[in-house]
């Protein structure tokens, strides 16, 4: 009886001290607009495991916490994030009030940013852009920078493209198994629709998939998470479109348990910023979800964006000087209405079924199956028999007069005879008619009529010298998903997933228009007798418009990966450990047997496989509430692409030899400090890409040595490039800092060297030379000298500096000045292999070749810096409930002109023709540039109700 009573007073004394020792937080979070509740935010301790939602009322509650100072961080999708310090004292139950959150601009922000950028420098089916789409909605300071300040100058967060990260909806890895990245315009226009997004950077965690080495970003369509209510946009642009109109809607869930989101869009320009460039994208949207009980909820999303765009040419600076750095030589007028011959067709709908599953507070299971089907198509010109219809092929410009030299028996003898009269003449003809003439191609491709009296009463169509045809690619993908969470206890958290793709894809070129004549023949013009057969099986054909012509192929691929997380998280540290595994298979099917490779292009090739695995892990120290380290290491293996393991696919069935899979290996370390007035973030990283593929065509002159076998001659080759190593290091630097309740400063800093860390093997591929016993015409260059070369097409170092003003009244505005420099052109391989210095005619090395001469001939073109200043603001309305907001932003506002890539031509791959033509002053194959958008606004105008 003593003892009870005695532990009675213990315990009753316990729970005294506790409560005298712990404390709790409540408080209520409302839109700072409507002054409506916020359901669902995530209200947490930061660097503590504590974690609350807000109720239907907008309440949370945190109980039984030590004494102590905190860092209250509260985030909703679409909100901007608050940062509250607490002090807590024992026994205290410390009530915050009503917290209000505002209205992120950054999805205004989003919808004026365009990064549908060229990316077709070999003008491949792939369908997939190379510009990454990733960073987008990130809240991190130095993201946005990235994605909004220097995005424009194609910025590439750690020199890596868009390959190297994870894009998902619903669960399901967007990623093309064609070329390892996202096609951002099958979702293009649906910006609302595409809120709902979660990411992680580099190679932090993340609870849906492994992931790359630049991040993940999973976008959710759930039908019940979006925010209940209409929006409309229209907007204004003088960028890739002119004008653009969406609208969307969102039911939320009703009482029978269902939710509906709505959502459509178009975008158009009769011309876009560069010359020529037609735009015409529409976008529609729909997402149901049944909810059927408190665990099982079934959602249904699909989504079709058919969109078209006119590309535009990238130019040598003879071209840019005689023009402008708008010109684009890939259009021309007809009927007196523009017409681009060079247009990208996208129409993949996509269709997606979403399992959710609760199976207790502490664990779920989503399961999910998408279905995409649709079409690629990349126009161009073919011609047969006739001059090439490029306004600025080289043989039409004056420098082809002005850089010529003199031969001997076919053989350049080294004097220099520039033809002033021609150059002058052909000049004047260039600026006279500097386009496409469509009609002098329609008359190519028709016979007169002519009376009894000699006079030329019409036209007739007769065989075809030119037709527009299409690289078409149609693709059929099929996609399971799987992933299960787990909260085991409160300091481990287990993810697994499990996915299985599958892709049908047919591959083909398409003859779209006659252009005025009857027929085309399926015939390679660079050949004769069979070798000219596009198809032995049906020789000789006359094809018209639809029909399949000078390829046709098919891919079949499917790869199955598995990964499982492990995340541990205690007061002073977190930390994590992933693992994965994926089998890919592939497969190239021809459907021609083609003349110049009768018995290795038509039907399977032998199947190709990989198995790959990888690690990664992290671990996050807690310095205090304000403060931690971030460190996180990965090393993985990856597949080749599709596109980097058949080098030849459109003509045979030949694999790239000793394809090996990628070996990637990452580390990164970040100082990170978050208080209300100051958030900072410095990284430094350190990445490797080893055992790389790449493949590229262009026509090249005289870089076949016959002493080695090789034939002198020249031809359209295809270049391989194996076992390429690159390697990325760098810092990041982030500050955000509150000057006062209405005024923020920011600056953000990244500095990069991004090199090419070996010298890779070099082989190409002839068609020219293929013969029934040579199938495979690859000739083995030895190695180019790439090692320390710049990777291309990126600035390797920006800065940005910023400063905001937010009006209590609700407008805002701000402006920001950038600087980005150290960007590099695209290098030649075969220019940097022994080859260079031979002689194809003899065999024997050029005895005017001098180390010095090559250095100075092959050094890489580093671009000239650019200063870009940009101008934000807004304003929002509110208006008996409705909402009307003005988001309105000026790019390049002291309209620079910039380059944001390029690429040697390869055209001249010995030494003799490159120093000939580059010593001429007025080079023939000079380098080939594209350039930035000058001065660029965007004005939007929404109204949400």
């Amino acid at each position: 009886m003593r003892n009870g009573i005695l532990s009675l007073l213990f315990i009753l004394q316990m729970g005294f001290v506790f409560a005298q020792n712990n404390a709790g937080i409540s408080g209520k979070v409302l839109d700072a607009k409507t002054m409506q509740p916020l359901t669902y935010v995530v209200v947490s301790i930061q660097n503590t495991n504590w974690t609350e939602l807000t109720a239907a009322d907008g309440k949370f509650l945190f109980n039984a916490l030590p004494s102590g100072d905190y860092l209250i961080l509260f985030h909703n999708q679409g909100y901007k994030d608050a940062l509250v310090p607490i002090s807590l004292n024992g026994g205290e139950l410390l009530d915050l009030g009503t917290i209000l959150l505002e209205e992120d601009q950054i999805l205004e922000q989003q919808s004026g940013l365009i990064r549908l950028f060229e990316n077709e420098l070999t003008d491949d089916n792939s369908g997939s852009e190379s510009t990454s789409g990733l960073l987008q909605s990130s809240k991190d300071a130095f993201q946005q920078a990235a994605a909004f300040n220097w995005g424009q100058a194609r910025f590439r967060v750690r020199g890596l493209d868009s390959e190297n990260a994870t894009t998902m909806i619903n669960g399901i890895t967007m990623n093309k198994l064609y070329d390892g990245r996202p096609q951002w315009s099958n979702w293009g226009g649906l910006n609302d629709a595409t809120r709902n997004q979660e990411f992680s950077i580099g190679t932090a965690p993340s609870d849906y998939t492994f992931g790359g080495i630049l991040g993940t970003q999973q976008i959710n369509t759930r039908a019940s998470i979006y925010k209940t209510g209409a929006r409309i946009t229209v907007s204004g642009t003088n960028t890739n479109y002119s004008w653009r109109m969406m609208g969307t809607y969102a039911s939320g869930m009703s009482n029978a348990g269902w939710a509906y989101v709505v959502s459509a869009g178009k975008r158009y320009a009769e011309e876009g910023h560069f010359d020529g460039t037609t735009y015409d994208a529409n976008s529609l949207f729909l997402s149901v979800e049944k909810k059927l009980n408190e665990q099982h909820s079934i959602n249904v999303t699909g989504f079709y964006t058919p969109n078209i765009r006119g590309k535009n040419s990238p130019n040598t600076d003879e071209v840019r000087q005689l023009t402008s750095e708008k010109y684009n030589s890939y259009w021309g007028y007809q009927n007196g209405k523009k017409r681009n011959a060079r247009e990208k067709t996208i129409e993949e709908p996509i269709l997606m079924l979403n399992h959710f599953f609760k199976i207790n507070d502490h664990t779920n299971l989503n399961s999910s199956v998408m279905y995409q089907f649709g079409k690629i198509g990349n126009s161009n010109l073919d011609y047969q028999n006739a001059n090439s219809p490029d306004p600025t092929y080289f043989r039409k410009m004056p420098s082809y007069y002005s850089s010529m030299y003199a031969k001997d028996n076919g053989e350049f003898s080294g004097a220099f005879i520039p033809d002033f009269e021609n150059a002058e003449r052909s000049r004047t003809t260039f600026l006279a008619n500097p386009q496409i003439d469509w009609e002098a191609i329609y008359r190519t491709n028709q016979n007169p009529i002519v009376d009894s009296n000699g006079t030329i009463t019409g036209y007739e169509p007769a065989q075809s010298h030119y037709v527009l045809y299409e690289d078409r690619t149609d693709d059929q993908t099929i996609v399971a998903a799987s992933n299960f969470n787990s909260q085991l206890n409160e300091n481990l958290i287990l993810n697994v997933g499990a996915s299985f793709r599958d892709l049908k894809s047919h591959n083909y070129q398409k003859l779209l228009d006659l252009l005025g004549g009857a027929f085309f023949e399926d015939i390679d013009g660079f050949y004769n007798g069979s070798q000219a057969q596009s198809d032995l099986n049906n020789p000789h054909r006359q094809v018209i418009v639809g029909d399949a012509y000078g390829y046709n192929y098919k891919y079949r691929a499917n790869t199955v990966d598995a990964f499982s997380q492990f995340k541990f998280s205690y007061n002073k540290a977190d930390f994590y450990l992933a693992q994965s595994f994926s089998s890919t298979n592939y497969q190239r099917e021809g459907l021609y047997r083609n003349g110049i490779y009768e018995t290795t292009s038509f039907g399977k090739s032998e199947k190709v496989q990989f198995e790959n695995f990888g690690f990664k892990g992290g671990i996050t120290f807690k310095i205090s509430g304000k403060q931690s380290l971030n460190f996180n290491g990965a090393h993985l293996t990856k597949a080749p692409s599709l596109r980097s393991t058949f080098p030849n696919a459109r003509l045979n069935n030949s694999i790239v030899e000793n394809l090996k899979s990628e070996a990637v290996n990452s580390l990164d370390i970040s100082y990170i400090f978050r208080s209300p007035h100051l958030k900072m973030r410095g990284t430094a990283y350190y990445s490797t890409i080893k055992d790389a593929t790449k493949i590229s065509f262009f026509y090249a002159e005289g870089i076949f040595d016959n002493e080695a076998g090789y034939t002198n001659t020249n031809a359209f080759v295809s270049q391989t490039l194996t076992n390429l190593n690159r390697k990325n290091i760098g810092a990041e630097l982030s500050l955000e800092y509150q000057l006062s309740t209405t005024l923020k400063t920011n600056f953000s800093a990244a500095y990069g060297q991004f090199t090419y860390d070996n010298n890779p093997k070099v082989s190409i591929n002839n068609d020219a030379v293929a013969t029934i016993e040579n199938t495979n015409p690859s000739y083995d260059f030895g190695t180019a000298l790439l090692k320390n070369y710049k990777q291309a097409g990126m600035p390797q170092q920006a800065y940005s500096l910023g400063i905001e003003y937010r009006d209590p009244k609700y407008w805002w505005i701000g402006t920001n000045v950038n600087y980005l420099a150290d960007s590099y052109i695209d290098v030649s391989p075969i220019s940097r292999t022994a080859q260079f210095y031979t002689n194809p005619a003899s065999g024997f090395a050029f005895p005017e070749a001098t180390e010095e001469r090559a250095k100075e001939l092959l050094k890489q073109e580093r671009f000239d810096p650019v200063v870009l200043l940009n101008l934000i603001g807004g304003k929002s309305w509110r208006i008996k409930g409705k909402y009307l907001g003005l988001f309105v932003s000026i790019n390049n506002i002291l309209d620079k002109s910039y380059k944001t890539g390029g690429y040697e031509q390869a055209r001249n791959a010995n030494f003799r023709q490159l120093n000939q033509d580059v010593s001429s002053g007025t080079p023939s194959f000079g380098n080939k540039y594209f350039y930035g958008y000058g001065q660029s606004y965007f004005v939007n105008l929404y109204f949400s109700f």
